[in-house]
């Protein structure tokens, strides 16, 4: 159970029922995390999502973005953001066995998913600081300097979701994954 009460959504007034109803137009429903963040604080909610539309216009393909969000929820042992960013992958096309190998730091057999997969990792792990080999590893991969900067976004956004879900025990409203 999250340790942090989500109040009724239909309760929600200002700038949260706005950010509110945005959310549900574009997906259905407010997730969990969503509604958490948002009844606390609407303008860190509306700012993540105003992130996450940088990160859309961006060159930086989607399931590129969720590779990055897997792999940096994965090593923060998030199980909402892993929930989220495997049902996410998969409806970017990402297949399931794809998604799993991703999680587990195993080679996919797309060799580019498999530098960024590894670049991630390694970026999370030493927190930032790369030796010049892990940059042009990623580079040779076929990431360009713009999609460098597209990814630190995706770390930054993936980790605020993780550390925000992880401080409240977020209880997982999503379907369950493998």
């Amino acid at each position: 159970m999250s340790r942090i009460a989500i109040h009724p959504l239909e309760s929600a007034a200002g700038a949260a029922a706005a950010v509110y109803a945005r959310i549900t137009q574009a997906v259905g429903r407010v997730p969990n995390c969503f509604a958490a963040i948002g009844q606390l604080r609407p303008a860190a909610l509306k700012a993540m999502l105003q992130l996450d539309g940088v990160l859309a216009a961006g060159s930086l393909s989607r399931q590129d973005q969720e590779t990055v969000k897997l792999v940096v929820s994965e090593s923060a042992g998030c199980d909402y953001c892993i929930t989220a960013h495997t049902l996410l992958g998969a409806l970017t096309g990402l297949e399931p066995p794809t998604l799993r190998r991703i999680r587990s730091g195993l080679r996919t057999g797309d060799a580019r998913r498999d530098a960024l997969v590894r670049f991630v990792r390694q970026l999370v792990q030493s927190r930032g600081t790369l030796d010049e080999a892990e940059v042009a590893t990623v580079r040779t991969a076929g990431f360009s300097d713009a999609q460098l900067v597209e990814i630190s976004l995706a770390v930054a956004v993936a980790t605020f979701t993780n550390t925000f879900n992880r401080i409240n025990d977020t209880e997982i409203d999503l379907p369950p994954v493998e």
